[in-house]
């Protein structure tokens, strides 16, 4: 059975949380360098009634950073044990450019879904299987992985249950090994849900945003009564929720139920269908992509593993949380118990704990600290224990005498 939703801390809002989330290389998850620039927003949706509505213009500005949520998923790491090399994963959301820095020469997309006006499903791409082009340490999960570009939502980034059965179609007949839906569904729907079970017969791993992105599926700022999204709430398919530095899910996340990971989804560093420059995106899609990553790269190191081995790994070496967070490493690395190859992979294997307190590492800098004091602190006691030992057994030896008396008779 999946998790309930937490409803997650205070959440800095527009330039505020950019400023706050895009990180130094050596910081720690959470922390802010006070230098920290800004980046366009990216958006998951156009408007449709905009008088004129552009395409999303190239970004002029670039990260000189490491942002937060690769640090946080140890991406450097793992990199060094899978890269995702020999798989494929569909991308189901706005389509993807073929040529977009960091992703030329490993994306299919045919007809329409090669046109990103929106530029969220190139955005996506990059989380999923970027090389970060020039960027500083901005690859994404599986950076050797193939990227298949499918639309689940018209030019402008509207989803519909069509498209995305469509899309799923295609995803399965094309042999996807991974299958990432950035767009979520308010209700469900029959096709939907057979290609679904259609995909999953076909042995692909099946992740979704367990919500729409805020900014796409909030109005007028009425509170979104709680419900479950589509086809996150399929059987077999990952839920997977955004989340912040703290752990905790952001105050305009819908409510849902059902969420079966959490992973980074907000202010997070990629770039777009046009130029070099870089974005900040943020919701369920994002996180959802960032799982979607870590699926391909467990899929390249253990190929003979079933659907269901992948996901039940990816949940059973979260690290665990209200909503268990995604550890890309230890899914890579994990050895579990009970696990091999095929379908009876990390059958042995128990899901994430109970929920246990949210982990938080803002802190991780003053921990180190109080550390190395203690340690330094501890050393000088031990070496005070050993000297005063060496003088008690010398003066013992000595009669107690004063070791001048001893060199005087000597003498």
């Amino acid at each position: 059975m999946r998790p309930p939703a937490r409803r997650g801390a205070r959440l800095l809002s527009g330039a505020g949380l950019a400023a706050a989330l895009l990180l130094p290389a050596v910081a720690p998850a959470g922390a802010a360098d006070g230098k920290s620039q800004e980046l366009p927003a990216m958006p998951s949706a156009l408007d449709p009634d905009a008088e004129q509505t552009n395409c999303v213009p190239a970004s002029k500005e670039t990260a000189k950073k490491q942002d937060w949520s690769r640090q946080r998923l140890d991406l450097d790491r793992m990199h060094r044990h899978s890269t995702g090399e020999g798989v494929t994963v569909a991308l189901i959301d706005t389509g993807v450019a073929p040529g977009a820095a960091g992703l030329d020469g490993r994306v299919t997309a045919q007809g329409s879904a090669a046109d990103d006006c929106v530029g969220h499903g190139t955005f996506l791409a990059g989380l999923i299987a970027g090389t970060g082009g020039a960027g500083p340490r901005l690859a994404g999960v599986a950076p050797a992985a193939k990227i298949l570009a499918l639309r689940g939502t018209d030019r402008l980034g509207e989803a519909s249950a069509g498209l995305v059965a469509t899309a799923l179609r295609e995803a399965t007949a094309a042999h996807a090994d991974v299958i990432a839906v950035g767009v979520a569904l308010p209700g469900r729907d029959k096709d939907v849900t057979r290609a679904v079970a259609e995909a999953r017969d076909a042995g692909a791993v099946v992740v979704a945003a367990a919500t729409p992105d805020p900014a796409s599926s909030t109005a007028g700022g009425d509170k979104v009564p709680a419900r479950t999204y589509w086809p996150a709430g399929e059987p077999g398919v990952l839920s997977v929720a955004g989340m912040l530095p703290s752990g905790a899910r952001p105050d305009n996340s819908l409510a849902t139920d059902g969420i079966d990971l959490a992973a980074p989804g907000a202010g997070v560093v990629s770039g777009g269908p046009r130029g070099t420059g870089h974005y900040l995106g943020s919701g369920a899609s994002v996180a959802a992509a960032y799982a979607a990553g870590a699926a391909a790269a467990v899929r390249a190191v253990r190929p003979d593993d079933s659907a269901d081995a992948v996901t039940r790994r990816l949940t059973a070496t979260a690290y665990p949380a209200d909503i268990p967070q995604l550890d890309p490493y230890a899914a890579v690395t994990a050895v579990l118990d009970g696990s091999g190859s095929g379908s009876g992979a990390a059958a042995g294997a128990a899901r994430a704990v109970d929920p246990v307190t949210v982990r938080d590492t803002s802190g991780a800098d003053r921990a180190t600290g109080r550390a190395t004091l203690f340690v330094l602190l501890g050393s000088a006691a031990v070496l005070a224990a050993l000297w005063a030992g060496f003088a008690l057994s010398r003066a013992r030896a000595r009669g107690w005498r004063p070791a001048q008396a001893d060199a005087a008779t000597s003498d």
